[in-house]
């Protein structure tokens, strides 16, 4: 189905007003994901032309990104748990191993991101809260409009990546013939 962008498509119920940009960007995010990797061979996840990032790591990290700005903005430290997966960003191991195992971890994700969006007082964006274990300062407001924006730049590397795994294994087969 055509539809316009998610941002065209008006606001999302419950979502304050000052968040409805933020969360429209987290669920482009999956819809630009899910429709780039339509047919993408798993076989080619975990690959790293010229040096990018990995397809599953950019899948990963949209995740973890997004789970940790919470944490952040509940003003709750990252539990081993998120360590942990941190430390796995990018690695093919004991998590999902597929591309739809992937897509269906961040699109999990990205709902309860959105879900959260939607419990947040708008008076509380100017928060501080602290990042990390240095505790860089920030905002509840910068943390989830960073959740946004990271999981965006992502998306928009996790394209290219993809475009250019699937157009080289293309020429690679032609060769072949």
């Amino acid at each position: 189905m055509n539809q316009p962008e998610i941002w065209l498509r008006g606001p999302l119920p419950n979502v304050p007003a000052l968040l409805q940009p933020a969360a429209h960007a987290l669920l482009q995010v999956c819809l630009d994901a899910e429709n780039a990797l339509i047919d993408f061979p798993g076989t080619l996840l975990w690959e790293r032309p010229a040096g990018l990032a990995s397809v599953g790591f950019h899948l990963h990290h949209i995740a973890g990104v997004q789970d940790r700005m919470l944490t952040y903005a509940r003003h709750e430290a990252l539990s081993e748990a998120q360590f942990a997966y941190l430390k796995q960003e990018g690695k093919p191991g004991d998590g999902p191993q597929t591309v739809a195992d992937l897509l269906a971890q961040l699109r999990t994700q990205t709902e309860r991101t959105v879900t959260y969006l939607s419990t947040v007082d708008p008076g509380t964006l100017p928060d501080f809260r602290p990042v990390g274990r240095a505790g860089l300062p920030s905002t509840v407001g910068g943390l989830l409009f960073h959740a946004a924006e990271h999981s965006m730049r992502h998306v928009g590397q996790l394209l290219v990546t993809a475009k250019v795994l699937v157009a080289r294994e293309v020429d690679y087969s032609q060769e072949r013939t």
